[in-house]
């Protein structure tokens, strides 16, 4: 039991090895003139078009559930937009804590920052502006006090609070789900929040992981996968850099859905002042910012169509339509609102998912009846008649057939020669046979085919290695900066 400890101690204390190298923790602060902030960000804005997308919404009514640290709600950019939810991380570190909400607070200012000044000229200006954002917090910054306390929890209990934290969004009436996070490993009980989130039509967007640059992603070709990103019905999100290109320690898995700008964002943080965070957390955020602008428009739209909006109306996809490093494309906001306006004419003008218009002559409603008359008694006198004939002609056949099996028991079919074995075969003896008819080689085999082994599984052999990079089987990666 204790070696089991001391192992799994092991493997976290190499987990924040490997944090150290990575690009999570990247974050610079940049000049306190909020004016010299909103010239910085404008890139981020505009290679994702939300200002395109403003002229239709943004993202009024909507609420976010920002699943991190916490968010300081007294922050300027924020003012006004940030919702009081539950603490699931486990240690009682109070909000007026320095170390408290670091990274959630730069994460929701992405998404729901209004900016500050008359107009909100100046500051951070999020995607869906006007949209509000639940605080749920669940995982600790690195200078918690109780990081250390919060790093050696099981990891049976931090993904049941990951679950709990999900449901609480989904009570809180949260219409998406921004998880800028990861775990190695999956869970049944994070699985189940999840489908829960999906059924009550809330879109999740989670970040797919920083070890894209890590030596066992170089060594296996790919990043390991990282939870919940990589979970059914969640939208992963890679990051790339001001040139649009793939950001070097951006995870490259099959969880990677789309892709947005996550190499030096500008963002506000919980002491007011403004930071440049890498890592595809912000990509995340961004991204979460666009599923709340459609929801803000299409509010009953459901989350697998959101994700379709997204992801087919992306911008530079790369070659072939897909690859594992930026998904489809780096997300798109106006277009992403255009194409969710015709998934949603198409869905009003279907039933079950086929265009009636479009398939079988105009769907079921205009297919007349068969044109079978009612059955009068008349009718129904004659199939009883055509039954009887029937069964009669059936008694005739087996006694018939029960007289042919007689006749065989004693070795002989009416009117027909002695059935021979295939020994009598092989030595001419069998009727028709003679000189130049080959005797058959052996007994018959049933079916005349060969008998094959059954395939079997093929090779279950371990899961990925979840130690090559963050996310091991303990606590979440620590989510500063990622």
């Amino acid at each position: 039991m204790l070696s089991g400890r001391l192992a799994g101690r092991a493997a976290w204390l190499l987990l924040l090895a490997a944090a150290a190298a990575c690009v999570a923790a990247v974050a610079v602060p940049v000049p306190a003139r909020a004016d010299g902030v909103r010239d910085k960000q404008l890139w981020v804005l505009d290679m994702v078009h939300a200002p395109s997308a403003w002229a239709l919404t943004r993202g009024k009514g909507v609420i976010v559930a920002v699943i991190d640290s916490g968010v300081v709600p007294s922050v300027s950019d924020l003012a006004g937009s940030v919702l009081p939810g539950s603490d699931f991380s486990g240690v009682s570190t109070p909000e007026s804590d320095p170390s408290w909400g670091i990274h959630g607070t730069w994460m929701a200012s992405l998404i729901a920052g209004h900016g500050h000044d008359p107009g909100g000229s100046s500051g951070v200006m999020g995607v869906a502006p006007e949209s509000k954002v639940l605080s749920i917090r669940v995982v600790t910054d690195h200078g918690d006090p109780h990081f250390r306390q919060y790093q050696n929890e099981p990891n049976t209990r931090v993904q049941q609070a990951l679950a709990d934290a999900i449901t609480a969004a989904v009570n809180g009436h949260a219409s998406v789900i921004s998880m800028s996070l990861g775990y190695g490993t999956s869970s049944r009980v994070v699985r189940a929040a999840l489908q829960n989130a999906l059924d009550h039509g809330v879109v999740v967007v989670a970040s797919s992981g920083n070890s894209g640059d890590t030596a066992g992603a170089r060594r296996s070709g790919h990043a390991p996968y990282s939870f919940p990103a990589d979970y059914p019905g969640v939208l992963g999100v890679g990051a790339v850099s001001q040139n649009g290109t793939a950001a070097r320690f951006s995870s490259d898995n099959l969880s990677v859905g789309v892709a947005a700008p996550g190499v030096r964002v500008p963002a506000q943080g919980r002491d007011g002042q403004y930071w440049l965070v890498s890592g595809t957390s912000p990509a995340c955020a961004l991204t979460a910012g666009v599923a709340a602008l459609i929801k803000s428009r299409y509010p009953h739209m459901a989350p697998a169509l959101v994700d379709q909006a997204i992801t087919t109306s992306a911008q530079n996809p790369p070659p072939g339509g897909y690859d594992d490093r930026v998904g489809f494309g780096t997300v798109d906001a106006a277009a992403a609102l255009a194409a969710a306006g015709r998934l949603k004419h198409d869905a009003a003008t279907s039933r079950g998912g086929v265009r009636d218009t479009a398939h079988f002559g105009g769907g079921a409603s205009a297919i007349p009846p068969v044109p079978v008359p009612p059955r009068g008694q008349r009718q129904l006198m004659l199939y009883g008649l055509v039954l009887l004939g029937s069964l009669a002609v059936a008694g005739m056949a087996a006694t018939r057939l029960a007289r042919v099996r007689r006749a065989g028991g004693r070795g002989q079919r009416p009117g027909a020669e002695p059935e021979l074995s295939w020994q009598q075969q092989a030595q001419g003896r069998y009727a028709g046979s003679g000189p130049g008819v080959p005797p058959p080689a052996g007994p018959p085999t049933p079916g005349g085919d060969e008998a094959m082994p059954p395939a079997g599984p093929g090779p279950s052999g371990p899961p990925w290695p979840t130690s090559a990079g963050p996310g091991s089987s303990g606590p979440p990666w620590p989510p500063a900066g990622s």
